[in-house]
């Protein structure tokens, strides 16, 4: 599948790295990079006068408190947006002398609707590319990343700090659990997995049956991937009671892959934990590249 546009989040207080690292991997494909820009999240109250507030003369020092307090978020607005205007400028500077086809935009927000916002753009986009800088933002990295992957049925690279990241992989290694996560995961990465001059599909502890792994543990997949064109091998791995993501994480650094391929799982009832079981640990401390779909 080819990436003809990608979008990267950033925001508006983070450095240039994320968007760099974006801008690297488009040039590499030819892709379009679609960058917004978001400015720290501040919560507007509003009152109506008379609301809560006591009588004369303790009433009319709450209702300056409150004016006061309103004049100063409305300043912190308009402080942030001289910095968006500013960030969106060296952005473009960056990118244009990267000779990129590339759109940079802002938007405004409520904290209680960031994962809708992001979840318009992303569904309209091949591929999210998420760097360090919004990852390690306690604010905007969650939201963020489960409005890209639980409403959008799209794909996310996540790219750790210190990985090189790469669209031409020459190793890439597919975690495979034979559910409907890891085979969206593979189909949105076929095009990944087709230049790459190996895939290893790994399993670990699989139990071969007819409505799990098939007879052969990996072999459907294998030859799933082997049909449109990849260099396939599949390798099994004991846990030897470890967790399935120690193996995995441990496995790649062994076999020198360039990336990780595998599906996100999540609850949406507990959307702030981010992700449930091997895709947490991998993802709250990556060591390589991280491609992601649910």
């Amino acid at each position: 599948m080819a990436y003809r546009t990608v979008l990267c989040l950033t925001g508006a207080d983070h450095s240039d790295q994320d968007v760099r690292t974006a801008a690297g991997l488009c040039a590499e494909i030819g892709a379009h990079l679609s960058v917004l820009i978001i400015p720290a999240p501040t919560l507007l109250m509003w009152h109506r006068i008379g609301e809560g507030v006591l009588e004369w003369p303790v009433g009319r020092g709450q209702v300056i408190a409150i004016s006061n307090k309103r004049l100063r978020q409305i300043d912190r607005c308009a402080q942030d947006a001289v910095r968006l205007e500013n960030r969106s400028r060296d952005i473009k500077k960056l990118l244009e002398s990267m000779s990129l086809a590339y759109d940079v935009d802002t938007d405004y927000y409520d904290p209680a609707s960031l994962g809708e916002l992001v979840r318009q753009r992303a569904i309209c986009a091949d591929l999210t590319i998420t760097g360090p800088g919004l990852l390690n933002d306690e604010n905007l990295g969650p939201p963020v990343v489960n409005g890209c992957l639980f409403d959008t049925g799209k794909p996310m690279l996540v790219v750790p700090k210190a990985a090189k990241a790469t669209l031409w992989p020459r190793r890439v290694l597919v975690g495979w659990d034979s559910r409907v996560e890891a085979s969206r995961a593979v189909r949105e990465a076929l095009g990944l997995l087709c230049v790459a001059e190996e895939v290893r599909v790994a399993l670990v502890d699989p139990k071969a049956h007819y409505n799990g792994n098939g007879a052969e543990a990996g072999a459907d997949i294998a030859a799933y991937l082997t049909r449109h064109g990849a260099r396939v091998s599949v390798d099994l791995l004991p846990s030897a009671g470890k967790s399935a993501a120690t193996v995995l994480a441990q496995h790649a650094t062994d076999i020198s892959a360039d990336m990780i391929v595998m599906g996100a799982y999540g609850s949406r009832r507990l959307r702030e934990r981010l992700f449930g079981g091997v895709t947490r640990w991998i993802f709250d401390k990556p060591t390589l590249p991280l491609f992601l779909a649910r």
